[in-house]
């Protein structure tokens, strides 16, 4: 069975960028029959939060993504200290005892001559009485794993033939002089050990592949596939960091943003399929596929997602938004059904829904007072059918001698208090004559009283 998995760190907040590579992974898992692991890789001991974690739990869970299984790194650390230990009796993993300044020095003397400025494994070429004398002067070992140096090629999901050349690449660091893992060890270790069949990830990461399949086979173990999906940018070409908090999904939540609009914007940017609404993400499952991906930068707009938002809220039904109503006091089945194709957001229904439900100002210029008076003259008795409208305009029109614009906009500046709205006809019989006679003749009225 395809298994595949989501591995952020409890860092900070996730960004629409940390939400494609989860939204690509759970496509895939839905489209194949497969299971998706939310796994937090929360190995940085300093910077990782509970909170942090709850809250992408909480983000996920409001795109719509729902994990088979959430587990954490740090409640497994006795695996991750069994392969460490396979792999120094193995010789790949060998202790390094330099600073950071000293190897600072040496990667800039290895610039300065021209040279490629790699670890050049001069542990290696200590003694055990090297280590001792060392150790005896208060240094602590961090671990490196010795590279193969050697091509690594694998079939990408997205990109077809990738080859990675370690021989250019320094010795990665897999644990830290406390020892505490970095994330590539615990991480192949995990991967191993869950079973995960398919790696999908941004490809800013294929390079850490080259050294993650070396791992793989140092502890006799088979490579998942991988797929490195082109990267998400700001609408200024920037790429979007956690830490500034760019384009965070609990931001857009707070903003009032359509989960769906965001996921479908977070999965189709930067693919041949076009950014437009679809019933939900199982529906665009089945229609992506990594290869409609381009292989450049997938650049965010956020107008387009405005956009898209606009049109998912157009068309939502009434039962997918009736406990977002009953919050708010206006579950209203009417309501939702008049004013829903007006909303570019649903932070802007409780306020242009107040047309009906609560007080407005009319807006009623001296000019048009008298055509207002003629028009309360001329508005029909109740009760009010579906030719009412109709029936009324006509009339006012032979009697005012005004059409088009001149007709209608003062009638919706009185009624609504606004420029904007739903169409008068399918707001008069919400408002009932009592509240339309007020607001003709200039009157702030409630329809609630």
């Amino acid at each position: 069975m395809t298994i595949v998995r989501f591995a952020p760190s409890p860092t900070g907040r996730i960004h629409l960028g940390n939400a494609r590579t989860a939204i690509f992974n759970w496509l895939f898992a839905k489209k194949t029959g497969g299971s998706f692991v939310l796994r937090f890789d929360d190995t940085d001991r300093a910077r990782s939060t509970p909170a942090y974690a709850d809250a992408i739990e909480e983000d996920l869970d409001w795109l719509g993504i729902a994990p088979d299984v959430v587990m954490r790194q740090s409640e497994r650390t006795a695996l991750h200290d069994a392969a460490r230990d396979r792999l120094a009796a193995a010789g790949r993993l060998y202790p390094c005892y330099e600073t950071a300044a000293e190897l600072d020095r040496r990667r800039k003397r290895a610039r300065a001559l021209g040279k490629p400025p790699i670890y050049d494994r001069a542990a290696l070429r200590l003694t055990e009485k090297d280590r001792a004398r060392l150790e005896a002067e208060g240094r602590k070992p961090h671990w490196r794993f010795r590279l193969d140096g050697r091509p690594v090629g694998f079939v990408d999901l997205f990109k077809g033939d990738e080859t990675v050349n370690t021989d250019s690449m320094s010795d990665p660091v897999l644990v830290r002089e406390d020892g505490s893992y970095l994330y590539t060890l615990p991480s192949v270790v995990d991967d191993i050990d869950l079973a995960i069949t398919h790696v999908i990830r941004g490809e800013d990461h294929v390079s850490n592949t080259g050294v993650q399949i070396e791992i793989f086979q140092a502890l006799g173990a088979e490579p998942p596939v991988f797929g490195h999906h082109n990267l998400l940018t700001d609408q200024d070409g920037q790429g979007l960091s956690k830490r500034l908090g760019s384009l965070s999904i609990g931001q857009l939540r707070e903003d009032g943003f359509e989960p769906l609009a965001v996921a479908i914007m977070a999965s189709l940017t930067g693919t041949s399929l076009a950014i437009e609404p679809y019933p939900s993400l199982e529906a665009v499952a089945e229609r992506l596929d990594f290869a409609m991906a381009s292989h450049g930068a997938a650049r965010f707009s956020f107008s387009e997602l405005e956009s898209l938002n606009a049109r998912i809220l157009h068309h939502l039904p009434y039962d997918a938004v009736r406990d977002r109503l009953a919050a708010l006091g206006l579950d209203r089945q009417e309501l939702w059904q008049t004013f829903r194709e007006n909303l570019q957001n649903f932070r802007e229904f409780p306020e242009m829904s107040r047309i009906v439900t609560g007080p407005v100002s009319p807006v009623v210029s001296e000019q048009d007072r008298g055509f207002l008076a003629d028009a309360a003259a001329l508005l029909p008795d109740e009760p009010w059918g579906p030719t009412t409208w109709a029936d009324w305009t006509n009339a006012l029109k032979e009697k005012s001698g005004r059409k088009g614009r001149a007709l209608f906009h003062p009638l919706r500046l009185a009624l609504t208090g606004r420029e904007d709205g739903p169409e008068l006809k399918s707001l008069l019989p919400l408002l009932g004559r009592r509240v339309c006679l007020a607001r003709l003749s200039g009157q702030v009225s409630d329809p609630t009283e």
